[in-house]
């Protein structure tokens, strides 16, 4: 699979947030998105997912048949998506059953991320570092190409960063691409810096940059 993004442009309640952002994405390859507050990396990312229409600009995919994007791609965002009053392995054979292409039972997915203590627990018992962790269980569940990670070490401990960075190189292995916005080192090896930041004038737009890290 391969994501080709040409000349994007976001626009939030009137405002230009970024202009002119293009770049190309192929298997095992790894992007972080990065920026000031506000820059528009969560924007960046929605827009991937499917959920803004672009101001201009495209998001094409290739090599993934008759495939749509959106069903390419597991989103891991602020929210955690999770149904507090299910339990942890409930939550995620939902997301295996919506999702389909099952790969990793909950049970195994649980134990990769430190988890297998929790499975029969409702997740609103849990604390938020947990609670991230079942998010980023559903990465394991179903077997998808694309992630796009918002902020994914939010919440976690040292050893959990350590966890996320070793799912990450994984995936990346075996042709899997990674797209995360983020303000930290997420330990991704070779990966590509897209730097959203602000132009000198117009003062309300904004450019990205791309370089290698």
């Amino acid at each position: 699979m391969q994501l080709i993004v040409e000349n994007l442009a976001c626009r939030r309640s009137g405002r230009r947030i970024f202009a002119g952002l293009s770049f190309a994405v192929g298997p095992g390859e790894g992007l972080m998105v990065t920026g000031r507050n506000g820059a528009g990396k969560s924007s960046l990312l929605t827009m991937l997912s499917g959920r803004l229409k672009p101001d201009a600009g495209a998001i094409r995919v290739e090599g993934t048949g008759e495939a749509t994007l959106p069903e390419c791609l597991h989103v891991v965002g602020h929210r955690d998506g999770l149904k507090s009053a299910l339990t942890a392995a409930e939550n995620l054979e939902f997301a295996r059953d919506l999702l389909g292409h099952p790969a990793a039972s909950p049970a195994q997915a649980l134990e990769a991320l430190g988890l297998p203590h929790v499975a029969r627990l409702p997740v609103g018992y849990l604390s938020a570092g947990q609670r991230r962790r079942v998010a980023l269980a559903r990465l394991l569940v179903c077997r998808r190409p694309l992630w796009l990670l918002d902020e994914p070490t939010a919440a976690l401990d040292l050893a959990s960063q350590g966890v996320l960075a070793g799912l990450m190189r994984n995936h990346r292995a075996e042709g899997g691409l990674v797209i995360a916005a983020t303000h930290q080192a997420l330990g991704l090896e070779d990966a590509r810096e897209l730097r959203i930041g602000p132009v000198a004038a117009p003062a309300e737009d904004v450019v990205a940059t791309e370089e290698w890290l």
